[in-house]
Parts: C-alpha cells; structure tokens; sequence
C-alpha cells in the first residue's frame, strides 16, 4: 500500500513547497527590486507620515477639498452582525451595490447626489461625481469631475480658479501606454497640493 501512497505523498510534499513556498518568495523578492514601491502597496508618504494608498480612494467630505466619486462599499454593523452599515472605501470588502438601473434605492441616492451638486455648480454633472465604481475603491476621478469642483474648492480656500485649475492639469494623467484607460485625477495626491499651495 505504501508503495502506491508514496508517489503522492512525495508529490504533494514536492508541490506544496514549490508552489506554497518557493514560488511566493520568489515573486515577492522580484518585486521588491523591480517594483518596491507597487509591491508594499503604492504608499503616499506626506510630510513624513503615511497618509494612504495610490491605489485606494479616501472620503474627503470637506468642501475645502476636492471630493472623490461615491463608494459603495460597506461593513458588518457593530450593533447587529446580520446587517452591514456604509463603510466608504473600505478595502476588506471591495464590491459595488449590485443595485441595478431601477433599484429606488440607487435611483434616489443619485437624486440626492445630483440635487447637492447642482447647488454648488451650474454645469452639467460628470458621472463618475454620482455613481460608484465596480470595486468602490477608485481612487481617482476624471478631469471633468475635477474641474466641475473647481469653482467650490476656490471659494472656499479664497482662490484663483485659474490656479485650481493649472494644478488639476499638472495632476492629470494620461492613458496608460497612451491608448490604455482614460485621463483620470488622483484625488489623494490632488488635495495634498491643494494643501501645500494653499500654504505658500
């Protein structure tokens, strides 16, 4: 019998070192010196304090900053475990609301959205200022969404929109590789120059 059992045993041992071992150790060193910044999770660092990821949005509520598109990720509510609770960007449970097209639910939060943007600005409203991304996590907008916040963020910081809007072009991306994605905006990175202009 154990000459049958020990090819599969020495197999299972052999690939569970190769595959749950080796192969991981591998892969997280090779990214440590090809891409040290993308493989510890693509920190900004501000004024010597980590402040967040690249990769994951923030809530930025303040009307003194430029505002990120909505999130609809959530969490377990602390007083009832069978239910969850809004959790804005919260990256253990990444997900969209899976709310279709004519759930109320979604069609009023919109309203509510757009009838709050309207008040702050006459243009039309981007979409991405409205509706949440796939992973509730995206940290960026588009320029478009930048630009409709233009005006708020200079009245209330006593700015040139000129000036809010040079420093949205200076951190506006383009494609990847030029023909990947569309041009987005980092909000993090935006509103920590917001911050560091509004000082000089």
């Amino acid at each position: 019998m154990w000459k049958e059992l020990r090819p599969a045993v020495v197999m299972v041992i052999a690939f569970t070192i190769l595959t749950g071992l080796a192969y991981p150790l591998a892969m997280t060193g090779i990214a440590q010196v090809i891409f040290p910044w993308q493989a510890n999770g693509s920190l900004v660092v501000h004024d010597g304090k980590t402040v967040g990821s690249a990769l994951i949005g923030q809530v930025f509520a303040d009307a003194k900053y430029f505002h990120s598109r909505p999130s609809a990720t959530s969490d377990t509510n602390p007083n009832d475990a069978t239910k969850t609770v809004p959790a804005p960007y919260n990256a253990q449970n990444s997900g969209g609301s899976n709310l279709g097209p004519t759930s109320k639910s979604l069609v009023d939060r919109v309203k509510e959205d757009v009838d709050k943007l309207k008040v702050e600005n006459a243009k039309p409203i981007p979409v991405d200022l409205v509706t949440a991304s796939a992973s509730g996590l995206d940290p960026e907008i588009t320029p478009a969404a930048a630009a409709f916040q233009v005006p708020r963020v200079a009245k209330v910081r006593n700015m040139a929109e000129s000036t809010l809007a040079d420093l949205v072009a200076q951190h506006t991306q383009g494609r990847t590789l030029g023909v990947l994605g569309e041009p987005r905006v980092n909000v993090l990175e935006l509103n920590l120059a917001l911050d560091e202009l509004s000082r000089k």
